[in-house]
């Protein structure tokens, strides 16, 4: 495990986020990117904040990245891999942006109700939660590679 760096480069930043967003952009700004990213995002945009989510890959999703396949495991019994699809997509209906959640190597049949859950909240709640998901994913990738 790795310590939190005090500097990571936008490139570094894309790949723990996902791509080059404009939330990435600003975190290189600061010395200290992902240790200050939680308190930042009170000064992110709607926009900014949509985009970053929008830029991460859904569960379940058939195409992932490299790091999100193996975050998300290999659990794909097909009736789990369908509830997520449907889940997935009223979530997107319901709140417009995609369903972000720190999975650390659970089943995605866990991840089942949490998503459940989720989709009772209000979008402002639910908007905060799921970008301090999103920093609890980039650090732990940090930290674990």
């Amino acid at each position: 495990m790795r310590d939190l760096p005090r500097k990571l480069t936008i490139e570094q930043l894309a790949d723990l986020f996902e791509g080059r967003t404009a939330l990435v952009e600003k975190l290189a700004q600061h010395e200290d990117p992902l240790g200050s990213a939680a308190a930042m995002i009170g000064d992110l945009t709607e926009q900014e904040k949509l985009e970053a989510l929008n830029a991460h890959p859904a569960i379940g999703a058939l195409r992932l990245s490299t790091r999100s396949a193996a975050e998300q495991g290999t659990d794909d019994d097909p009736a789990t891999l369908a509830e997520l699809e449907r889940l997935n997509r009223a979530y997107e209906h319901r709140f417009g942006f995609r369903f972000v959640v720190f999975v650390n190597r659970r089943p995605k049949r866990e991840i089942v109700p949490i998503l459940r859950e989720r989709l009772e909240r209000s979008r402002e709640e639910e908007l905060d939660t799921a970008v301090l998901e999103l920093m609890a994913i980039a650090e732990n990738r940090w930290r674990r590679s």
